[in-house]
C-alpha cells in the first residue's frame, strides 16, 4: 500500500519542521540487554537501516512511513513526543509440533539528548523494541514478550 498525499502535505503554521523524521537512520535493537518475560536473557543485536518519510500537522500529531532494509514496511506515528512503529512478524514463535505463531513488534522512541533528556530535533532517538506473541501459543498460557533497548541514529 502506498499513500502519497500526507507525506507531501505542507506543515501546519507554527509546527517545528524538526519534529518530523525524514531520511536514513541506523536502527539498533540492543539484544545483549534484552528481557524475555522480564528476565534478562541475551538476544541477538539487530542492526538495520530505516528510511523514514513523515510530516506533522501539529506539534502532537505526526504520521509517515518506514522502510527497513530487512524487507519490511510499516506506518510510523508520533503522539506526545513519542514515536511508534508497529508491525506483525509472521511465524515468530516456532512450536515443537511444526506450527508457528506471529509476533507483534512495537518500536517506541523519542529524541534523546545528554542525560537522557528529550531534545526536539536531536539526530539520536532512544526507546525500546518490544515484540509479543499471543497467550496460548505452543500450548503455553503466558505470552512470550521480548523487550530490549532501541536506538535510532540519523545518517542522512
Amino acid at each position: 500500500m502506498c499513500l502519497i498525499a500526507p507525506w507531501n502535505a505542507p506543515l501546519a503554521h507554527g509546527v517545528n519542521p524538526e519534529l518530523a523524521l525524514n531520511g536514513s537512520y541506523a536502527a539498533v535493537s540492543v539484544g545483549n540487554w534484552a528481557k524475555t518475560n522480564e528476565v534478562y536473557i541475551d538476544e541477538q543485536v539487530v542492526r538495520s537501516i530505516w528510511t523514514i518519510v513523515s510530516s506533522c500537522s501539529d506539534p502532537d500529531n505526526c504520521v509517515g512511513h518506514v522502510h527497513s532494509d530487512q524487507g519490511w514496511d510499516a506506518e510510523i506515528s508520533m503522539k506526545a513526543n513519542m514515536w511508534s512503529v508497529r508491525r506483525d512478524i509472521p511465524n515468530w514463535i516456532p512450536c515443537p509440533d511444526g506450527t508457528a505463531y506471529p509476533g507483534r513488534q512495537l518500536f517506541r522512541f523519542a529524541p534523546a539528548g545528554p542525560g537522557g533528556r528529550r531534545v526536539v530535533g536531536s539526530p539520536v532517538l532512544a526507546g525500546e523494541d518490544v515484540t509479543a506473541g499471543p497467550a496460548g501459543a505452543c500450548g503455553v498460557g503466558q505470552p512470550l514478550v521480548i523487550r530490549m533497548p532501541f536506538r535510532l541514529d540519523k545518517i542522512s
